[in-house]
């Protein structure tokens, strides 16, 4: 599963908005609309601040990106 798909659901399971995630992450909304749709990656400090207020681990961030990369050029 995609990171986007990934926080759009664990956001929905929340009853939270994007502006809501970003607000508390400390990004502005557009920023994080970046990262949900796939355009941007957080910084470790705000992947760690949107994975604890979504409850998941931080690191996938930067594993997921990198396995898809390494799917992709197979």
């Amino acid at each position: 599963m995609k990171i986007g798909k990934i926080l759009v659901k664990k956001r929905r399971s929340k009853n939270l908005t994007q502006s809501q995630v970003a607000e508390q992450s400390g990004v502005s909304r557009v920023h994080y609309t970046h990262i949900e749709n796939g355009v941007r990656r957080p910084s470790p400090d705000v992947a760690q601040k949107i994975a604890k207020l979504l409850d998941f681990d931080w690191t996938i961030f930067f594993t997921q990106s990198s396995n898809e990369k390494k799917q992709k050029a197979i």
